[in-house]
């Protein structure tokens, strides 16, 4: 893939909030999941997990979470991506925890491309309630869930949505 198909692989990317009820299969699952081995991380510490969420009941248990975003119900599977605070202090004390909030991301970041290249659709879910999801899902106390990934067969939006100027986010050599 030379650097145009890239931009070209990018642009076709949305946020989608429509799924079909059509399920993943584990093989598609299981993609999205390993194109985030590949994922740099701090020290290579990987401080990131994820919980594959398939079980109706708790996806909706996680869209009442979320303030009740119905995506969250319609999509096929979520991907709860998680920053894992022990992995990352362990070797970087405090500052650990913002290397696992990093790598998480990161980690997210690739599960949504590597579902956008398997001809999947997303919709990365930032607002919801941290203890809920927590409670829901039965984490320890050194895991905070930071994205809530929905993924699955969906209808993409009609056009994109605009964005700003890139001149409007980069600054050269001072602010």
């Amino acid at each position: 893939m030379d650097s145009s198909e890239f931009q070209g692989f990018l642009r076709t990317r949305s946020s989608v909030r429509e799924y079909t009820a059509e399920d993943l299969t584990s093989e598609e699952i299981a993609a999205v999941v390993r194109a985030a081995e590949r994922a740099p991380s701090a020290g290579n510490r990987e401080s990131w997990d994820v919980v594959i969420v398939t079980d109706e009941g708790i996806r909706e248990d996680l869209s009442d979470a979320a303030f009740q975003q119905q995506h969250l119900m319609q999509a096929p599977c979520i991907f709860v991506v998680c920053a894992n605070y022990v992995r990352s202090m362990s070797q970087y004390g405090e500052r650990g925890i913002l290397y696992a909030v990093q790598d998480a991301t990161i980690a997210a970041t690739y599960m949504m491309l590597g579902a956008h290249a398997g001809g999947l659709q997303t919709c990365w879910t930032g607002a919801f309630d941290e203890e809920a999801v927590s409670e829901v899902l039965g984490l320890p106390e050194h895991i905070r869930p930071l994205v809530l990934l929905a993924a699955g067969k969906g209808h993409l939006p009609p056009s994109h949505a605009g964005r700003m100027p890139i001149g409007e986010h980069v600054h050269e050599n001072i602010w």
